[in-house]
């Protein structure tokens, strides 16, 4: 099954993130090993995005209450059994 979300393909938990956040998660996180430079300019680019974005804080704040209060039920995933097919015997002989 494929995840959409707002017309971009999600296929994992990071994608899923950078969607709700609207940034990729290494924005506000960093990565390990990053050089200062680096350190500098992630932080200018966060600070660029929470200058147009003022309620950005509030927002996510809002949204991990939900998950923390709803917690059980978002991760109470049970995998669904794979149909079991029938296997077609192999076709023996030389093609024509």
């Amino acid at each position: 099954m494929r995840t959409y979300i707002g017309g971009h393909q999600a296929v994992s938990v990071n994608d899923f993130i950078e969607l709700a956040l609207g940034t990729p998660a290494e924005l506000w996180l960093g990565v390990e090993g990053e050089t200062d430079e680096e350190r500098a300019a992630r932080l200018d680019a966060a600070r660029d995005i929470l200058a147009e974005n003022p309620d950005l804080p509030d927002d996510v704040s809002r949204v991990i209450k939900v998950i923390e209060a709803h917690a059980p039920e978002l991760f109470n995933v049970v995998p669904l059994a794979r149909p079991v097919g029938r296997r077609r015997p192999a076709r023996q002989g030389a093609a024509a």
